[in-house]
């Protein structure tokens, strides 16, 4: 199942295209545009690009993650259409590697996206005083959310009444971080809006992600980072897996 879907990756890039490509374009429109006023919004008259590209990045990557999940959707979509997902019903493969090939092929497509999209960051000018730890623990807090958010796409596939249905479900999660600490402070919008951005899903995430690559305060934002990664692991899976079973099998 696995290997059914990196030879679809292989074969239609344009998974990993869309990982990469709404990443840089906001990044280098965010940075190259609106960096110098932002940067000043931030640290004062004296900060500038080079320090917004340095509080942005950590929302670019979320963006990356939360772009992925579409094309997951998708594909699982086009297998419930095509009548594949009953096929292998009927043969002697267990539901775990159906959905887990989907799983781990989109989670290789996402690392694939992201450590490209942190190539780009570095040539654009963001700079990080991590240590090679804190490092593998950003890699990994990226890694839980993107299995997480896979799952969640793999049940919105397996929902949709359509292709086209299916592309549309996950559209909303790369709305959230501009909806968080994404792109500018939370204490920064207006009442209301803030609470919503303070207490969504992607801001706790995006924080710790910063803590750990700049260095800033984390507080207990990574523990609230985890609990969203887990339960949206959870319930993914469990509505996935739960749609799967119940789906008859051709006789």
């Amino acid at each position: 199942m696995l290997r059914r879907n990196v030879r679809r990756m292989i074969r239609y890039p344009v998974g990993v295209a869309v990982v990469v490509g709404v990443p840089i374009v906001l990044l280098l429109l965010f940075v190259y545009v609106l960096g110098e006023t932002l940067g000043a919004g931030l640290g004062g008259a004296s900060a500038g690009r080079a320090d917004y590209v340095n509080y942005v990045f950590p929302g670019i990557l979320i963006i990356a993650i939360a772009g992925a999940p579409q094309a997951t959707a998708i594909s699982v979509a086009m297998d419930m259409k095509e009548g594949i997902i009953r096929r292998f019903k009927t043969m002697a493969i267990s539901s775990a590697a159906v959905l887990n090939g989907h799983v781990i092929g989109n989670t290789i497509q996402t690392m694939v996206g992201l450590v490209i999209v942190v190539g780009i960051g570095i040539l654009v000018g963001f700079r990080s005083n991590a240590s090679f730890v804190e490092w593998l623990a950003a890699g990994g807090l990226l890694l839980l959310l993107t299995v997480a958010l896979t799952w969640l796409a793999v049940a919105m596939g397996l929902v949709a009444k359509s292709v086209e249905g299916a592309s549309n479900l996950p559209m909303f999660l790369i709305l959230l971080p501009f909806l968080g600490s994404g792109f500018v402070p939370t204490e920064a919008m207006p009442t209301g809006l803030d609470w919503f951005a303070e207490y969504q899903p992607f801001t706790p995430i995006m924080d710790t992600l910063r803590g750990l690559l700049l260095g800033t305060p984390i507080g207990n934002s990574w523990i609230f980072a985890v609990v969203w990664c887990v339960g949206i692991w959870l319930a993914g899976y469990l509505w996935a897996q739960g749609l799967y079973d119940r789906e008859p099998t051709v006789t």
